[in-house]
């Protein structure tokens, strides 16, 4: 968002006639309190960012990035029902296409991807600001080039964004290996609580736990830092789909799944009301946590299997 939102700001400053009133650019996120994330607050761009209760109402053009429903925006739901034109730029399988003007490649490894596509056709020239919008969305939505969509033109792009002179090293310092000291002591406790399942996720192996308001409470953290805990989880050899469930401020369970590949959770997710892709999707329920993972997995034994 914030990599197109610099390359529009840079086309109409290029483009504008003297004397003409700049075309207003606002970004934002669907979220109160409207906060940005500690681990993105390193981006270039804060100062085109806007709380979502002032977004325009009735959008002359609106651009949704990463959202598969038009729900997933929050409270900017109502002004993308309203917006004139709606351009949803998505990669994921279970997107709804509920834009004007739907881009939509679920072949593409990432998002950040169909950005730079659009930012390109634009005519505009990608400043080290937009690389590393654009970058920093290329290596969280790959896995840190990990996933299998990531094919030799990813790097290819990645090589094109680093030639700005971004430094992959600092991105990554700033994405996944900074935490505040009390994310070790709720780290201890979630993962102490850690279930394998042995013969679950129809006989794949699960391992699950959950990140309850009061883990995060006892370390004064707050709910992003739940985000990470499914990459340590995933590690178990022994089963090929992992689940966190996370408690967010309003006592909802946010609920991450992440396959290695015999099981596509994305079908699972989508079943529960979800999105994403076969091999890391989500969604939210509330409930007890016992009652939402025997709902998940009445799902993974309706034909979650990706036969392989």
């Amino acid at each position: 968002m914030l990599a197109v939102a610099h390359a529009l700001r840079a086309r109409g400053a290029a483009e504008r006639p003297p004397g003409s009133a700049p075309a207003r650019i606002v970004a934002s996120f669907g979220d109160l309190p409207f906060e940005i994330p500690r681990i993105l607050r390193f981006l270039p761009g804060a100062d085109l960012l806007s709380p979502p209760d002032v977004f325009p109402r009735r959008p002359q053009v609106m651009v949704t990035f990463d959202a598969a429903s038009v729900d997933r925006l929050g409270i900017l739901e109502a002004s993308a029902s309203a917006a004139e034109e709606l351009i949803v730029l998505d990669h994921h399988a279970s997107n709804t296409s509920f834009g004007t003007v739907n881009l939509i490649d679920q072949a593409a490894a990432a998002t950040a991807v169909l950005a730079c596509d659009l930012i390109d056709r634009l005519g505009v020239e990608i400043s080290r600001e937009i690389a590393l919008g654009l970058y920093a969305g290329l290596v969280t939505d790959t896995g840190s080039f990990r996933y299998p969509a990531t094919s030799p033109w990813v790097h290819r792009l990645a090589a094109r964004l680093l030639q700005t002179g971004i430094e992959p090293g600092v991105v990554a310092h700033e994405l996944w290996d900074r935490t505040p000291f009390g994310f070790l002591g709720l780290l201890s406790a979630v993962l102490g609580r850690a279930r394998l399942e042995p013969d679950g996720a129809d006989g794949h192996g699960l391992v699950w736990t959950t990140v309850t308001r009061g883990d995060r409470a006892a370390h004064g953290l707050p709910f992003e830092v739940a985000e990470s805990v499914i990459d340590v989880v995933r590690r178990a050899d022994e089963a090929d789909v992992a689940v966190v469930l996370k408690e967010d401020d309003d006592g909802n369970w946010q609920v991450s799944a992440r396959s290695k590949g015999r099981v596509d959770v994305g079908r699972a997710c989508v079943a529960l009301g979800g999105g994403g892709h076969s091999l890391a999707a989500g969604f939210t329920a509330r409930g007890r946590a016992a009652e939402v993972m025997t709902a998940l997995r009445q799902q993974f034994a309706g034909g979650a299997d990706r036969g392989r």
